[in-house]
């Protein structure tokens, strides 16, 4: 019979090599990064999240933009709020479906576009990485993600 004590799967569990705890840990230090980059912004995180999906395609439906930031209405709906107060987007009722809510970016929220071009050179920087590694990095956290969400 094989001795199972070499096999991690089988060992005490042991933060430090947890798949887990070294994405938590590094999303926290990227998290970090990113509060210290947008302040000069005036954004959140998740505010850049949803601007950035925004410059992608203007006017989206919540729905939409929940789907894409992986949010549901009730996290994403306070935010949007905040986004609004600070005239960043609008949220209107669709004429065609009272149901759905359109965001849009507003002039000011259009404005920021250039000034958040800087922000991947700036990740890049600090991550110490090259593009290679970190494109190939994302393609594994990507893939990494979508077998998870199934499983969920």
């Amino acid at each position: 019979m094989a001795d199972d004590t070499d096999n991690p799967l089988r060992q005490v569990p042991r933060l430090g090599a947890q798949l887990c705890f070294a994405l938590y840990s590094t999303s926290l230090a990227m998290n970090k990064l990113y509060r210290k980059i947008l302040r000069k912004l005036g954004l959140t995180y998740s505010q850049y999240l949803v601007m950035m999906v925004l410059w992608e395609q203007d006017e989206q439906t919540v729905s939409a933009l929940g789907e894409r930031l992986y949010l549901d209405s009730a996290t994403l709906t306070p935010l949007l709020k905040r986004m609004e107060q600070a005239e960043l987007i609008t949220r209107t009722r669709s004429a065609s479906d009272e149901r759905q809510v359109i965001v849009a970016l507003t002039p000011q929220g259009n404005a920021l576009r250039d000034e958040a071009a800087k922000l991947p050179e700036l990740v890049l920087g600090a991550s110490n990485c090259s593009v290679d590694q970190v494109v190939g990095m994302k393609k594994q956290l990507d893939a990494l993600r979508d077998s998870l969400m199934k499983n969920a």
